[in-house]
């Protein structure tokens, strides 16, 4: 049997993961599985519901009504479904990114989430971006990096992003939210944001896409 190969990315929030991930399998002609996307899913569920993020027992409760699944549409893009629902573009709306990484926090969605990703790398070679890939849902992963940017950078691009989109979000407001979102992941009490020992420091703050993603497929052909 032809041996798989996992591929963890880890990093902040607007750290280009998502973009550099889906670059890096296509090259590597792996599986792109945007981890968080799935906990964005999740989160929409029960933000529809209207519960409060800070409840956590009341959206362990609703996790049984909750069915996430993933495909790959004829774009070669990841598609999330909530429910039998294409909300891939829906789980990407600004006011989702705190209530996502609240939600994420809470044990009961890790665990809930976390035989859904193991099993996708059980079948495929699979590049798996996220906030703690390499440290807790793909520990024994070949190959692990940790990308980051100074949040300014992070902010800018995102900023970007959602101004190409319509949005008239103020950058300011970009930034405090990456800021405020840096600080959740990195300190909450189920598994934070951290780079995992064996992986391979990544700073993309003065560098673009095109370099970036070099970067990333120069450390990684070293390591496979």
């Amino acid at each position: 049997m032809e041996k798989r190969i996992s591929v963890a990315i880890d990093g902040p929030s607007g750290a280009g993961k998502s973009t550099l991930a889906r670059k890096v399998a296509a090259e590597l002609d792996f599986l792109y599985v945007d981890t968080g996307a799935i906990y964005r899913t999740v989160a929409l569920y029960c933000y529809r519901a209207g519960i409060d993020r800070s409840d956590g027992e009341a959206i362990a409760a609703r996790l049984p009504e909750i069915h996430p699944e993933l495909f790959y549409g004829e774009d070669g893009l990841q598609h999330m479904l909530l429910n039998g629902e294409d909300v891939t573009e829906e789980i990407r709306q600004p006011e989702l990114s705190l209530y996502t990484s609240a939600v994420s926090a809470i044990p009961a969605v890790r665990a809930f989430l976390l035989d859904l990703q193991r099993d996708l790398a059980k079948k495929h070679s699979v590049v798996m971006d996220g906030r703690d890939i390499g440290t807790v849902v793909l520990p024994q992963a070949e190959v692990k990096m940790f990308l980051t940017a100074a949040p300014e950078a992070r902010a800018e691009r995102r900023w970007k992003e959602l101004r190409e989109k319509g949005s008239a979000v103020p950058y300011e407001e970009v930034l405090a939210d990456v800021i405020l979102r840096d600080e959740n992941d990195k300190n909450r009490p189920i598994a934070p944001l951290r780079q995992a020992e064996d992986a391979v420091l990544v700073d993309t703050t003065n560098y673009d896409l095109e370099e970036s993603l070099q970067l990333l497929l120069n450390a990684i052909r070293e390591r496979m």
